[in-house]
């Protein structure tokens, strides 16, 4: 047997099948992934009668977009018939302010518990760290009871919002920023102290310029988080100002006329859009951001 494998081209084609084999793998597994959303947008390309007479797995005999155009700005969500545009908004007014306040809080956290260490800091990283295992369902009645009491239900319901999305997520944020600020050499905060630079100046201007890769990180997290939030958008909101992942799932369950799942199909990819775009954009930021301080020093 030995000898075998050291025939000349043994080796060689041995290498050879292997990665054909890998490859197959990898396709077959990017097709069972990718063909519910092969689907979702083949859908979404048919007219209503294409989508009645025809096959879920067949291909759209003409493309058209009327579906895309009801589902933004004329379909019928319970009693309003005004599509997901006010909603896509109502989401981007919510999670922009959400993402950069949370993120900013973050790191103003992980840069005191790392570099301006305290008496009980490592008490307090524990008790939130033990946050972010938290279930959504866990903290939905004190925090109902919190939004009551500052007013923040009603007509307040956006900013209520906003700030359930502020404090769950301040503990991924400190998390992610306090493991990245660990790598970075306690001498540089050591010099800027002794230069006469305060906590604030060393965070804007020695901290935060070298933070984009965990920055990068925390944001694309956040984001995806708050986008694609449903428990505490249906809970914490109602009407016209809830975002758009509970306007998508009304759109679905609407069954008044005629049920459209080209309709159906189309808002759905509308509300996954961004998140998707998020990602091919950011990708490679991301994996980079979180191995950049996987090594101290």
């Amino acid at each position: 047997m030995s000898e075998l494998a050291n025939l000349p081209g043994t080796g060689g084609r041995g290498h050879a099948i292997g990665r054909f084999v890998i490859y197959a793998v990898l396709i077959l597994f990017a097709f069972y992934f990718l063909a519910p959303l092969g689907i979702m947008v083949s859908t979404s390309l048919k007219t209503l009668a294409e989508t009645r007479t025809q096959s879920l797995i067949s291909l759209p005999r003409e493309i058209s977009f009327d579906a895309w155009k009801t589902a933004w700005d004329s379909a019928c969500i319970g009693v309003d018939c005004r599509g997901l545009a006010p909603y896509f908004k109502n989401s981007l007014l919510l999670v922009v302010p959400a993402v950069t306040i949370s993120s900013l809080l973050g790191a103003l956290n992980g840069f005191a518990l790392t570099k301006f260490r305290f008496r009980g800091a490592n008490v307090i990283f524990a008790m939130m760290l033990f946050g972010s295992f938290i279930p959504f369902q866990v903290v939905i009645l004190p925090m109902a009871q919190t939004l009551g009491k500052l007013g923040l239900t009603g007509d307040n319901s956006t900013y209520g919002l906003i700030f359930v999305h502020i404090v769950y997520g301040l503990a991924f944020t400190t998390l992610f920023f306090r493991n990245y600020y660990v790598s970075v050499p306690d001498e540089l905060v050591k010099a800027a102290t002794i230069d006469g630079a305060g906590f604030f100046t060393i965070f804007w201007r020695i901290m935060l310029p070298i933070s984009p890769p965990i920055i990068v990180v925390t944001v694309i997290w956040q984001f995806t988080q708050i986008w694609n939030d449903f428990l505490f958008g249906a809970t914490f909101t109602s009407g016209p100002q809830q975002p758009l992942t509970v306007a998508l799932n009304n759109l679905v369950n609407t069954s008044t006329g005629v049920k459209m799942y080209n309709v159906d199909m189309a808002g759905a990819i509308i509300a996954a859009l961004p998140t998707l775009l998020v990602y091919i954009i950011a990708g490679k930021y991301f994996v980079r951001g979180l191995t950049a301080g996987s090594v101290k020093g």
